[in-house]
């Protein structure tokens, strides 16, 4: 039991400084600084070392929706609602480029894993490839027919892939630029996706309350997991490839472990919070290995037709999560509900107004129009007039 409790996730550092929700963080690869996003429109970037202070950029003229670091962790790449993407220096000076990279809010930013190239996707339903250096735009991706929340490289740069409010997952070659498969497993809209550090499966989270897993080469669903009891917000791999973290409105952070199939820790929390495992600790081996069966975790199986040579091995679990009494479960499920309606009402009310300002645009150009052929009317009656009048004028001379 001692040896059990040694990996139990403990709670390392509490990080407050944003005046307003935190909507993405994310860690430099020397594991030294962490990078987080808010509506408050700031961008700050915390010091894993004690007592070294944060630092707070300012530039972005509204929320910001997406941070992370480049491979090198000498950029930060941040997407806005203000429809921008900004690369900051993260140093004291907080120096940033800015471009215009969509024309609508910008939800997702993504180095490739040379830091050479930049992915975002965004509400004008687009996904658009940048070269980092002079912020190149290369090309755009664009089948999706709704907003997309979420776009990521593979690991090795050739594909990429994509999550939208259209309900589907789709996959991308980059060099082709078409979409060679869409995955339509999710009965909501898809808030998040990931590849796996093998980049031979993905993992989605949507707003059906679930997690989905599948082979990117067979394109077959492995594992289905419902865990939560409101929106799955994010997710992402332990570099491992064993394990699968995820965030949802229902306030926890839960961590799956992909071997087994199950749910392992709900971890509590707000605010930006740092929890440390030994997770490495465990020698597991490789997490892909030849799958025989699907696992849906909320206590059933079913059974995959899989000649699959990547999966997960998998055990017949019954998801608990202990410490909570049946009023506090109520309690919790009925502000989530709620919860998740104002959300519903906010996205509704965000479309309302870009819908209200598409169609302010569409009659000011059609006035503009209408003004042009008044006056081109105009301008030929009083031309008609005068002619009239010189042949009046002639006849009576």
């Amino acid at each position: 039991m001692a040896a059990a409790c040694l990996e139990d996730p403990s709670l390392e550092r509490h990080f407050k400084g944003h005046r307003d929700a935190v909507t993405s963080v994310d860690f430099s690869l020397n594991k030294k600084q962490l990078a987080s996003g808010s509506m408050d429109s700031c961008l700050m970037i915390w010091s894993m070392r004690p007592q070294m202070r944060a630092y707070r950029f300012v530039g972005h003229k509204d929320a910001v929706m997406c941070v992370q670091f480049s491979p090198s962790g000498h950029l930060v790449a941040s997407g806005s609602r203000d429809k921008t993407v900004r690369l900051w220096i993260p140093s004291v000076k907080g120096e940033s480029t800015v471009f215009k990279a969509h024309t609508a809010t910008v939800r997702s930013v993504h180095f490739s894993s040379d830091g050479q190239s930049l992915v975002t996707a965004s509400d004008d339903k687009t996904v658009k490839v940048w070269t980092v250096h002079r912020q190149k735009f290369l090309f755009s991706l664009s089948q999706h027919i709704n907003w997309v929340r979420c776009a990521k490289f593979s690991p090795d740069g050739r594909l990429i892939v994509s999550a939208s409010d259209d309900k589907t997952v789709k996959l991308w070659d980059k060099t082709s630029r078409e979409c060679i498969h869409s995955f339509c497993e999710h009965g909501g809209f898809v808030n998040h996706v990931d590849f796996h550090p093998s980049g031979t499966c993905i993992a989605a989270a949507g707003t059906d309350n679930t997690v989905k897993v599948w082979d990117v080469r067979m394109n077959r669903l492995l594992q289905h997991y419902q865990v939560h009891s409101a929106v799955v917000n994010s997710l992402s791999f332990h570099p491992s490839g064993n394990y699968l973290v995820t965030a949802s409105n229902d306030s926890t952070l839960k961590i799956l472990d992909l071997l087994e199939g199950r749910l392992l820790y709900t971890l509590h929390g707000h605010q930006v919070m740092v929890w440390k495992t030994n997770f490495d600790a465990a020698d597991y081996g490789d997490v892909l290995k030849t799958q025989k069966s699907g696992a849906s975790v909320d206590g059933t199986h079913h059974s995959l037709q899989s000649e699959m040579d990547c999966g997960v091995h998998l055990k017949k679990t019954k998801t608990q999560d202990p410490g909570r009494n049946h009023q506090q479960q109520e309690e919790e499920t009925i502000a989530n509900t709620l919860e998740h309606i104002v959300g519903q009402l906010d996205v509704l009310t965000q479309k309302c107004l870009d819908l209200s300002s598409e169609l302010f645009a569409y009659f000011h150009k059609t006035v503009s129009i209408l003004e042009q052929r008044l006056t081109l009317t105009e301008d030929k009656l009083k031309e008609c007039l005068e002619n009239q009048q010189k042949i009046i004028q002639n006849k009576v001379n």
